[in-house]
């Protein structure tokens, strides 16, 4: 009997952690929303994040705003998300990300799962993210590109039509 009732309680825990790391997966999900819109967010000129991939420290989130759009890289620091890089469509590919500071099988797996998560939203939303040209660095401690420029996503150049493959 005892050993029922401790298959019972083995089994009720690991369904409880199997569901633990989804409900993890989530609060990810709403804080890197949150920091994108924290940051760029306008009255008028509301930003739309998604899809978002994460992979360990580390995330890629797709973002559009008034016809425009771009991806943005952030990674995790005792529990916090920040913006590092944003970018277009170097932050699909695995080599990108390992010059940005990915271990490369973690990058490789991020690059898939971007890719992936794009796909199911559409060629012409992987297009508009493909639109943001270059990539700039953010500083963590101010949300700013090295320039000084408050808001980067309005201040950057390839805002404008999606570039051309």
């Amino acid at each position: 009997m005892m050993k029922n009732w401790l298959m019972a309680v083995a089994l009720g825990l690991t369904q409880l952690l199997a569901v633990v790391p989804s409900f993890a997966a989530g609060d990810d999900v709403q804080q890197i929303t949150t920091v994108l819109k924290k940051q760029f967010d306008k009255p008028g000129a509301a930003l739309t994040v998604a899809p978002i991939s994460i992979e360990g420290d580390n995330a890629v989130a797709g973002w559009s705003q008034n016809g425009r759009g771009g991806r943005a890289f952030l990674q995790r620091d005792k529990n916090q998300w920040f913006i590092a890089v944003c970018g277009g469509s170097g932050l699909t590919q695995a080599d990108v990300l390992q010059t940005i500071g990915m271990k490369p099988d973690a990058a490789t797996r991020l690059a898939k799962a971007v890719v992936a998560a794009e796909a199911k939203m559409g060629a012409k939303k992987s297009k508009l993210f493909d639109g943001f040209e270059g990539m700039i660095k953010i500083d963590p401690a101010t949300g700013h590109d090295g320039h000084g420029a408050h808001g980067a996503h309005g201040q950057h150049t390839g805002h404008g039509e999606p570039a051309a493959k």
